[in-house]
């Protein structure tokens, strides 16, 4: 009998601890309920309390609202996997108090969602960025991967922000277009560089986290699709996937090889040293912040780099 993978696991025992934390946090919204409505609704001297399910949103919603808002990110540590997260009974009642929450969605931090559904509260806004970019569960959830996507999201954090505390409304716009031209403008910088001068080099890839990066960049990914989404999954991918990723990378079809150190599974750290030995470059990615304490546009130009670097390397450009 082929085992049980691992994240199947530790997702089958996450349903089982969200399930008795969703009461912890309906019974933290019934406890605080009796709080005045203006404690932290921003405006007035008051300061907008923000959770983030994952600390790459969170980094953008504290850039974007600065000393009008204090930003908990709930996965914040470079060795968790968002993927297998377990949520817990401080997370229950961090999310019921707050009044601006971000969740990925789309599939990714069901978890967060959930307990979001729990604890419902009627000066609350929520923010799930699969549903503000109309991507349903089952497609790719990783679009803080995607530099359009991450403008889409400023823009609706800046207009949640505005809508919560109105009074402040210029400070967020200011605080938008400082982020947007002079914060983020070597990221972009990246971005349009790689394009113009690689589009169209092929890579390989461990998992579908490089897609949506590698679409704005144009890249093609010659990875099968069923293998990036295995290794996402958490599923066992095909022989058949395996095989062509061996060959390949055997035959330099792929120019590049980029993979997510945390989810490097024992398929990926063969491919990553079948890729080594045959000359082509390796680049990593995370799925979170690295290291801990980095800034969204830190933690991308640092990986762009690292990107930049590998095609050049493999192409003499």
């Amino acid at each position: 009998m082929r085992p049980v993978p691992a994240r199947w696991v530790h997702r089958t025992a996450r349903w089982i601890v969200i399930g008795a934390l969703t009461a912890i946090a309906s019974a933290s919204t019934a406890a605080c309920s009796t709080a005045p409505p203006t404690a932290s609704a921003g405006g007035n001297g008051q300061t907008v309390q923000v959770v983030a399910a994952e600390n790459f949103w969170g980094s953008i919603a504290a850039q974007l609202g600065g000393s009008h808002v204090n930003v908990t990110s709930i996965i914040n540590n470079p060795a968790s996997d968002p993927h297998d997260y377990e949520a817990t009974a401080a997370d229950a009642r961090t999310f019921a108090d707050a009044r601006y929450t971000i969740v990925n969605g789309i599939g990714y931090d069901a978890w967060a969602s959930k307990l979001l559904a729990a604890a419902p509260a009627n000066n609350r806004t929520d923010l799930t960025v699969g549903d503000l970019l109309g991507i349903k569960p089952g497609g790719n959830p990783h679009r803080w991967y995607s530099p359009a996507d991450v403008h889409t999201v400023i823009g609706k954090i800046t207009e949640d922000y505005k809508a919560i505390d109105p009074t402040d409304a210029a400070y967020f716009d200011q605080q938008r277009a400082t982020f947007e031209n002079t914060t983020l403008a070597p990221y972009q910088r990246l971005v349009a560089d790689i394009k113009a001068k690689y589009a169209g080099t092929p890579i390989g890839a461990s998992e579908s986290i490089v897609s949506p990066l590698a679409d704005q960049l144009g890249l093609p990914v010659l990875t099968p699709i069923g293998f990036l989404n295995a290794i996402n999954e958490g599923s066992d991918p095909t022989a058949a996937d395996k095989a062509a990723i061996d060959h390949q990378i055997a035959t330099g079809q792929i120019k590049v090889y980029v993979f997510n150190s945390q989810n490097a599974t024992p398929d990926v750290r063969a491919q990553v040293a079948a890729a080594k030995a045959k000359g082509i470059p390796v680049a990593t990615v995370t799925e979170t912040l690295t290291p801990a304490g980095a800034s969204f546009q830190d933690w991308q130009v640092q990986q762009l780099q690292a990107i930049q670097q590998a095609l050049a390397t493999a192409t003499g450009k």
